[in-house]
């Protein structure tokens, strides 16, 4: 299931949709914001979106995600709203019976959501200036 929230993201219960006693492998990943990029210093992030194509999309990837790698399940939620230098932005966890699949399959919907959902980031920066920041894979 792909999600987005504007409430800080729950690994331990979003991991809880994730695992069953079939996978033997499990992998995430979590994105946090960081406080720099590009040379710049970085207060804060907005992340903005259309909440119901980003759903649409996000959704078309995990099952992409399923056809593609012998995985059991796969869940990936993105915040929208403020978020401070620290917080997850992104949650991607993926089961399987083997870890090959569960790797691969996080990578791949990590890369194609920063890609292809329509979820857009504008940066807030220590000197007062604001940019808008294209997805890097």
């Amino acid at each position: 299931m792909f999600t987005l929230s504007d409430q800080a993201l729950n690994a331990d219960n979003l991991k809880a949709q994730v695992i069953n006693d079939r996978s033997g492998g499990f992998v995430s990943f979590e994105g946090w914001v960081r406080n720099h990029n590009h040379n710049k210093s970085v207060q804060q992030l907005d992340y903005q979106a259309h909440d119901k194509l980003a759903t649409k999309v996000g959704n078309e990837i995990l099952d992409e995600a399923r056809e593609q790698f012998a995985i059991n399940e796969a869940v990936c939620s993105h915040r929208v709203g403020l978020l401070k230098v620290g917080d997850m932005a992104i949650w991607v966890g993926v089961s399987a019976d083997h870890r090959e699949a569960a790797f691969a399959a996080c990578q791949y919907i990590l890369n194609q959501t920063k890609a292809r959902v329509p979820i857009w980031k504008n940066e807030h920066y220590s000197d007062g200036e604001t940019g808008w920041v294209e997805a890097n894979l």
